[in-house]
């Protein structure tokens, strides 16, 4: 098999990510438009089983997660790592009702950055959600990207601890700054 062969037929990991929502019942994914994200939410948008969701800032969804939960939904949040500080408030209703949160994080501020503004929050993403009672697990290389999400939402759904996966900027590759 030729690596152009190859390339065809192995699923990309956003694919991947597509296929863990699926099994594990996720119907509602809301979502800030974020080009880390685009191929992972064109296939929520696409989907007869999900719902996706665009929102104008991040913690409102959050918010959506939880309604979605009380109304008998799986859901996950998809941001990108500048809007985590966002929604540092509204991150303890995942403690007060214990509810499946899952987020996806795509990551700013770290592999190869261009813009300085995004780098505090990427250097921080972690922390912030350590300190807000969310899990962390990272995926760096497609390879481990299935293993990670999937670990991500068995914590998350079937233990119900709120857990954040950070796909990272090495993983979504690192923007650059055109004229």
């Amino acid at each position: 098999m030729d690596a152009r062969t190859e390339t065809e037929t192995a699923p990309s990991w956003p694919e991947e990510i597509f296929g863990i929502l699926q099994r594990f019942d996720v119907r509602q994914v809301p979502y800030v438009p974020d080009a880390g994200h685009s191929q992972l939410i064109e296939r929520v948008l696409g989907s007869s089983s999900m719902r996706g969701i665009p929102l104008t800032t991040e913690e409102e969804g959050v918010a959506l997660l939880a309604g979605a939960w009380a109304g008998g939904q799986r859901g996950v949040l998809l941001m990108q790592s500048s809007g985590v500080g966002n929604c540092v408030n509204m991150l303890s209703l995942t403690q007060v009702f214990r509810f499946p949160f899952l987020t996806l994080v795509t990551m700013r501020g770290e592999w190869g950055e261009f813009n300085p503004w995004q780098v505090p929050m990427g250097s921080s993403t972690q922390a912030v959600f350590e300190l807000c009672g969310i899990r962390v697990l990272r995926a760096s290389h497609p390879d481990e990207v299935r293993e990670v999400v999937e670990a991500g939402a068995g914590q998350a759904y079937n233990a119900c601890t709120p857990t954040a996966v950070l796909l990272s900027q090495r993983l979504i590759g690192a923007k650059v700054f055109t004229k």
